[in-house]
């Protein structure tokens, strides 16, 4: 992905239940008339978000506007596939869930590959917080990076709270894993070296790295996918491991004993985006403010702890419920935003530097 993969499955799922999506208001933001043989395709993340966002979105909308929605999965930031749809003008997709990397790519030339969605004051959307928007992507999924650890692996003693503990393998011992990717392990690397929040861009990686350094030969592996950290975190094998909170959230759902550090969290965002030149982008801003609405978001959280977007969301979110999720407030506010200009301008150089460390 970029800077994240976008197969990157970041919630648990909960136990499913589409009760109560149908009780949700559906304005008339389209006539039936209208919308006659009217079919909008969305490039989504597959697996448990085609499914939520059927019952959520997708499904809802086409009862209440007679269009048609379909979502279809790319396992990689599909931005070369956006690129070839508007050059050739054949869309087999009108929109997509991308992230703001992928919007940093396709609107940086000379010829924007996506629509300005001019959507900034309409009633739906203008209640999101400008953090999440942007004038090419309406933010709908916030996804993290957190660290996670064996409860039963400290035990009468203190457990890790902040990535300094997790560098700190004289008074934290245990099995580490770590990353196979330069994205957020050099943040995380800045942070456990004292760097605060709001100065951990633009990275200084020759600090960074001095950082990783210390802990190279205690790091037991090097994780590829979320899957291999799920596995690690419920068989045992390792203690401790920066990863995406929906990892350890599968391991906990699965009975595992997982911890969750949500300081110094590493956020990043998902927009909806839509392709440039598509004949059907008025339909796909009908979807987004359909999509944008707050109770809708909300029911989400019934197939995975969602990073609703909307504020008001958590006012229909039960409280058991919300502090697992990213733009829970207290999460967010103890976060990191991903800086997508920083990585898209270095992302080259930041890979060849780790690949280097790894090998040296």
């Amino acid at each position: 992905m970029s800077i994240r993969q976008s197969g990157w499955s970041r919630r648990t799922l909960l136990k499913a239940g589409a009760a109560g999506t149908a009780a949700l208001a559906m304005p008339a933001i389209w006539s039936p008339a209208r919308a006659q043989n009217k079919r909008i395709v969305v490039r989504d993340d597959g697996g448990i978000y085609t499914k939520a966002y059927g019952e959520i979105f997708y499904k809802p909308f086409t009862a209440a506007t007679g269009i048609e929605v379909v979502g279809v999965q790319a396992n990689a930031e599909p931005t070369a596939q956006i690129r070839s749809m508007v050059e050739a003008k054949s869309y087999t997709w009108d929109m997509a869930k991308i992230s703001q990397p992928a919007i940093l790519m396709l609107t940086g030339g000379d010829k924007p590959l996506l629509e300005k969605h001019g959507l900034e004051a309409d009633p739906a959307v203008a209640s999101i917080p400008k953090q999440y928007m942007s004038e090419y992507g309406v933010g709908t999924n916030v996804y993290t990076t957190v660290l996670a650890y064996r409860t039963e692996a400290f035990k009468g003693r203190k457990a890790p709270a902040s990535w300094k503990d997790f560098y700190d393998v004289a008074n934290f011992p245990g099995r580490r894993a770590l990353r196979k990717h330069p994205f957020d392990t050099i943040e995380q690397a800045l942070m456990a070296d004292g760097v605060p929040n709001a100065e951990v861009y633009p990275c200084d990686l020759d600090r960074a790295f001095k950082a990783l350094d210390r802990i190279k030969k205690d790091i037991s592996v090097f994780w590829t996918s979320g899957a291999q950290v799920e596995q690690m975190l419920l068989s045992g094998e390792v203690d401790m491991v920066p990863t995406w909170v929906s990892r350890p959230q599968a391991a906990i759902a699965a009975g595992a004993p997982v911890g969750i550090v949500w300081d110094q969290n590493i956020w990043g965002l998902d927009s909806w985006a839509i392709l440039a030149g598509t004949p059907n982008a008025d339909a796909c801003r009908q979807f987004i403010k359909f999509a944008s609405d707050a109770k809708r978001q909300a029911e989400l959280v019934k197939y995975f702890p969602a990073g609703v977007t909307q504020p008001e969301a958590f006012k229909h979110i039960d409280a058991k419920i919300a502090p697992d999720c990213p733009t829970f407030p207290a999460n967010i506010e103890r976060g990191v935003q991903i800086n997508a200009d920083y990585w898209l301008k270095n992302q080259q150089k930041g890979l060849e530097r780790y690949n280097a460390w790894l090998l040296s």
